[in-house]
């Protein structure tokens, strides 16, 4: 496992994202979307950036995509539903979607299908920890924190200390598959 960002690398992305997405408003006000599990974590700590350097109060949500995936009916699918969280409406909202990566553009889509269920948003700009390119669908992050150009084969993993017990982003080959995921189950149970 290749590391790509440690956890003072990815502070100092996540700080940055805030100040972008900030600026990018224009003064305008707008809500953090996270989407399950760690686009969550990624927004929470936009969010405390916001706090911290702006003084913002800005309004998070948590959108669970589960029941929008594409390979839902397919039988591949092992998201469970936990549910989505809003205190606000969509109607009318500029809304920040946040993810940890974006990969082929399909977490993306379901993420733009649960919002519009749940109301019209005046705007949505997506904010992207990493973004490793291989797109299936036409999505591209408004705001990346890093691109990390990869083979197909190879995997983007971010592990944040709520989650993994630790901070950073790595790169693992398919030689370290295996290892890296049996790992990665464990520490999900």
């Amino acid at each position: 496992m290749k590391t790509i960002l440690d956890e003072q690398a990815l502070s100092r992305v996540i700080r940055r994202l805030a100040m972008q997405i900030s600026e990018g408003a224009h003064g305008k006000p707008f809500a953090l979307v996270g989407i399950r599990t760690r686009g969550v974590i990624l927004a929470r700590r936009i969010g405390h950036e916001l706090a911290r350097i702006e003084g913002m109060d800005v309004p998070l949500g948590i959108l669970d995509i589960a029941l929008y995936r594409d390979d839902l009916l397919l039988g591949s699918c092992d998201a469970v539903f936990k549910g989505s969280e809003m205190d606000f409406e969509i109607d009318g909202k500029n809304i920040v979607l946040c993810d940890d990566v974006l990969y082929t553009g399909r977490t993306v889509r379901a993420a733009l299908s649960a919002l519009a269920a749940m109301g019209r948003a005046d705007s949505i700009r997506l904010a992207c920890l990493a973004d490793r390119g291989h797109r299936e669908l036409p999505f591209s992050a408004d705001y990346i924190g890093k691109n990390i150009p990869t083979a197909r084969a190879e995997r983007v993993l971010v592990h944040f200390r709520e989650t993994d017990g630790e901070d950073g982003v790595f790169l693992v080959r398919p030689e370290q598959d295996a290892t890296t995921i049996s790992k990665e189950t464990e520490r999900s149970i």
